[in-house]
């Protein structure tokens, strides 16, 4: 008989259990990618029987789930899942959802994936009470904990949490999850680069002029406003993914595919990552707040959090020398969409007849991450019937046409599978963490120093945010430009 892999999911009774979790195991079932012999249980303080846990889950499944819900289907995967009342924070109650666990498990080996879907205060807790309780000795097999985002609200707390899980766990065991690095474009990035021999001679500072980073959400702070007023746009958005994103762009080729080497070359990258000064945040950064976000449930009368955010980063190494990388994030924008867009230079002669003052399009590569997943690379072709007159043409991959419809995984599908198969690769390090946090502490504390203004600019809902947004771009002579999409933003 096969080793026991069984499933853990603390907090099984909030929505991500019910939204994501739970839709991606199912979705995983379904391609039989899941190991032989498997178990779910759920945990959490709420009363619930089996068949209530299950019930919940399936209203789920058939919202979220990737393909159309089959009953006959859903009730084999759901007899694997099961549910256990317990508090993750109470040791005796972990100590009897252990022995719970091993009754079921019987004396075969048994592999445990542990995902803490609870609040980040009761990180420290719940992994001193899993260590106390002896649930993450590996002498029966793997065992392996999962730690959703925020890791940490600023460096120091980062290296508090990564000191309190370095007391219990092996970094191994660590999976610091990052939704966006799941993203089938995301992963693409490193195979675009070094399994194709026309794009990497090009990738570093003699081509390519400046690099743009975008993550847009059209959506408010709506019911998350007690969480959000605080943290903001900086800490939400650029700290993990944002920078997670740059760091793929601007890695060198690693040794190999394995895990370690490719988070290595990442770590190597946020170490070159300038580090600003307070006096240098307000060159290399705006914030904004959209109009409405004070009105909102939740949001102090005159708070000064950032729901938009645009920063310029330097990566002071040999490849990247002197190539700005513009990041930006921001809630209620004019559309929702990520992308990654490297702007190339121009010719260094253009021997076209142009009219007066005109110059040649940079040629751009974009690649889309969401809505519609893909790759745009845009360059000059003349215009048909003319002497020399040059029209921008887009030339683009898009995923679902060449793959299908369905080709395209939900991002947690492919990370929980490299959890079970003990693959790293798409997770973040403790370094990585502690460094990104580094790189963000200087500029919220530029923020809140003399050097810059005390307010954030506004900008009105359904916007590109604001307008000194812009002029931080156009000081380089450069424009924020969407390649994924019809219209330039």
């Amino acid at each position: 008989m096969s080793e026991m892999t069984t499933i853990v999911i603390f907090g099984a009774s909030g929505d991500l259990t019910r939204r994501k979790l739970i839709p991606a195991f199912f979705d995983l079932y379904l391609k039989e990618r899941l190991p032989a012999n498997w178990r779910i249980v759920g945990v959490s303080r709420s009363p619930h029987s089996d068949d209530e846990f299950r019930d919940k889950m399936k209203l789920g499944v058939k919202e979220f789930a990737r393909f159309a819900f089959d009953a006959e289907q859903w009730a084999a995967f759901a007899a694997h899942v099961s549910y256990h009342a317990g508090n993750l924070t109470n040791e005796d109650e972990m100590r009897a959802l252990d022995q719970a666990l091993l009754a079921h498990e019987g004396e075969e080996v048994a592999n445990r994936m542990y995902y803490l879907s609870i609040a980040p205060r009761l990180y420290e807790s719940a992994l001193a009470n899993l260590g106390c309780t002896g649930m993450v000795d590996e002498s029966g097999g793997w065992r392996r904990v999962v730690i959703e985002k925020p890791f940490g609200h600023d460096l120091p707390s980062a290296k508090l949490l990564n000191h309190a899980v370095h007391r219990v766990l092996d970094e191994s065991q660590i999976y610091r999850i990052d939704h966006y690095l799941g993203k089938e474009t995301v992963q693409n990035i490193m195979v675009f680069r070094f399994a194709n021999s026309l794009f990497e001679p090009v990738w570093n500072r003699n081509y390519i002029d400046h690099v743009q980073i975008t993550a847009a959400e059209t959506v408010d702070v709506g019911h998350r406003a007690d969480y959000y007023d605080g943290v903001g746009v900086v800490r939400d958005m650029m700290q993990n993914h944002m920078l997670q994103l740059l760091a793929l762009v601007a890695a060198e080729p690693p040794a190999s595919f394995e895990a370690d080497a490719l988070r290595n070359e990442k770590v190597k990258v946020l170490r070159a990552v300038r580090k600003m000064e307070p006096e240098e945040v307000a060159r290399n950064s705006v914030r904004g707040q959209y109009r409405a976000y004070r009105d909102a449930e939740g949001v102090a009368p005159y708070s000064e959090t950032a729901t938009y955010a645009a920063i310029r980063f330097f990566i002071d190494n040999w490849r990247w020398q002197g190539v700005p990388f513009y990041l930006r994030s921001g809630k209620a924008m004019a559309k929702k969409f990520t992308e990654i867009t490297i702007f190339f230079k121009e010719p260094p002669h253009v021997m076209f007849p142009l009219p007066a003052n005109a110059t040649i399009a940079r040629n751009s590569l974009s690649i889309c991450i969401q809505p519609d997943e893909g790759i745009h690379f845009s360059f000059q072709a003349k215009v048909p019937d003319t002497a020399a007159r040059m029209r921008t043409v887009n030339m683009a991959f898009q995923y679902e046409t060449a793959f299908g419809p369905t080709a395209i995984p939900e991002a947690y599908e492919r990370l929980l599978l490299d959890i079970i198969k003990g693959d790293a690769s798409l997770f973040s390090r403790g370094d990585s963490i502690e460094l990104a946090w580094s790189l963000i502490d200087p500029i919220l504390e530029g923020w809140n120093s003399d050097h810059t203004t005390s307010m954030a600019f506004f900008y009105e809902a359904g916007s590109w945010g604001p307008v000194e947004a812009d002029r931080l771009l156009a000081r380089d002579g450069a424009k924020w430009t969407s390649g994924c999409q019809v219209d330039d933003s």
